[in-house]
């Protein structure tokens, strides 16, 4: 499947612990689907421009963000991993140098998570995706 002008669409791997990002990425104007568990299908990571994923153990952050990129046909989606709060420099530098475009915090603050997402979208504008307009 391949990307074109549409609305922005947001693949969200939530293990199920903390709270979920959807509705306020809904309230925004993505089009979010959200799994417990990582796609079996190919296509299904590939028809998103935005992958967001809850790290369980963020040891795990750099192999995860390095197949990820290393997929044929993934681009330049923007990839988001939510680690713990309590994860030390090091390690979100690591996440981010492996392929992961921004580490966040899993505190559920929407508002900087949308931002970011917003942020890396205006750096791809091969994805021409667009956000609804909101009614006031």
């Amino acid at each position: 499947m391949t990307i074109n002008s549409k609305q922005c669409s947001v693949l969200l791997v939530n293990d199920g612990t903390g709270c979920s990002q959807r509705a306020a990425l809904e309230s925004s104007g993505f089009l979010v689907t959200e799994t417990g568990e990582w796609p079996e299908d190919e296509t299904a990571i590939l028809s998103h421009h935005i992958v967001i994923i809850r790290i369980r153990s963020i040891r795990n952050a750099p192999m995860i963000a390095a197949r990820l990129r290393a997929k044929p046909r993934f681009g330049r989606r923007v990839v988001i991993g939510l680690i713990p709060q309590s994860t030390p420099l090091r390690e979100r530098t690591a996440a981010l140098t492996s392929g992961f475009d921004d580490v966040l915090n899993d505190s559920c603050d929407s508002r900087q998570l949308i931002a970011r997402i917003l942020k890396r979208l205006r750096m791809v504008p091969e994805y021409h995706c667009l956000l609804p307009r909101r009614v006031a």
